[in-house]
């Protein structure tokens, strides 16, 4: 019989419950303090027409601008894209032209036979209707265009975050989450996740091994399902292939939260029996080491394929006997 290492009742009273409403206290000045910074309007550093590289004359391929803006003032037979730029159309172009971290901006007389699709960044055009082909759609997303444009200018920049105020507060608050959801799991199914993390402390390798073969599996399964079969059923399957991906994140690392932290009370906090601080070092633990420069995609993918090995993993008992018609 293995013994359960999460009681089913999360104590609150005493210095942990002191200790618990200082932090949460903490952690809500920190998250007014972050929408606060994040009111500000930070000013515009992009680039101008003069920086932009010039395309002249007529071209047949398709045009592309990595990290930089590209002004056409000729003619592109195909379509136009920057990565981490404008587009500025002055000439004309025949397919559709597209921008990834900043703008597309359409000058009067100028022509734009395809699409328009905007990532980041807004579509700018004259006062007057703009030259398009009247079946031509036009995509866009507004918002976060600054650090669009920084992460396609500098791709990995992505891997080595910067230490600033405004970094550190975001950590603070993922704690913040993550240990509610980890208390709230915890005192729903006491029972589940104990198991879960004696599974883990017996078999930690074989969870993630089996974990990284169901995520093989899942994502070549529903790429087939939506080749091979109607459109309906292959999104549907793709739905249920989402939600078990989001259910396995939690659950599964709640689980890691808690077994971590029960490894670090025992060498940190010997005499401390607070299973809601052990949770906290857990999280916090997890935390840390994901917001560590080039380590930080290693230890959040490994800790979603060990998720969904915990959850692939899970054994679910059947009294068949009892469901059986009793003998004559």
């Amino acid at each position: 019989m293995v013994a359960s290492l999460l009681s089913p009742e999360i104590p609150f009273g005493g210095g942990a419950a002191r200790f618990l409403r200082k932090t949460i206290i903490l952690f809500g000045a920190l998250l007014v303090w972050i929408i606060a910074a994040q009111a500000q309007v930070a000013p515009d550093n992009h680039p101008g027409d003069s920086q932009a590289r010039v395309i002249d004359g007529v071209s047949n391929t398709t045009v592309f601008g990595l990290g930089e803006s590209i002004r056409i003032t000729g003619s592109v037979k195909e379509g136009a894209i920057a990565f981490g730029g404008d587009v500025i159309v002055e000439g004309s172009v025949d397919g559709d032209v597209a921008a990834v971290g900043g703008s597309v901006i359409q000058r009067e007389g100028s022509r734009i036979g395809g699409d328009v699709i905007v990532l980041g960044g807004v579509y700018h055009h004259g006062k007057s209707a703009p030259g398009r082909d009247p079946q031509s759609v036009t995509i866009m997303y507004a918002g976060y265009e600054d650090q669009l444009r920084h992460v396609m200018r500098e791709p990995f920049s992505v891997l080595r975050p910067q230490l600033t105020a405004k970094f550190l507060g975001y950590r603070m608050l993922a704690i913040l989450f993550w240990f509610i959801i980890s208390l709230a799991l915890t005192s729903v199914m006491p029972n589940t996740v104990s198991r879960a993390v004696a599974r883990l402390q017996l078999r930690s390798l074989r969870v993630a091994l089996i974990g990284l073969l169901g995520l093989i599996i899942i994502t070549i399964g529903v790429f087939i399902c939506l080749l091979i079969l109607p459109a309906v059923v292959g999104a549907a399957i793709s739905v249920l292939a989402l939600l078990l991906a989001v259910a396995a994140g939690l659950f599964g690392r709640v689980v890691i939260f808690a077994f971590t932290g029960r490894w670090l009370q025992r060498r940190l906090l010997p005499r401390v029996q607070s299973e809601s601080i052990t949770l906290l070092l857990g999280v916090a633990f997890w935390v840390a080491l994901a917001s560590l420069p080039y380590v930080w995609p290693v230890v959040i993918a490994g800790l979603f394929v060990t998720s969904l090995g915990l959850v692939l993993t899970a054994r679910y008992r059947l009294n068949w006997k009892n469901s059986l018609p009793a003998k004559a």
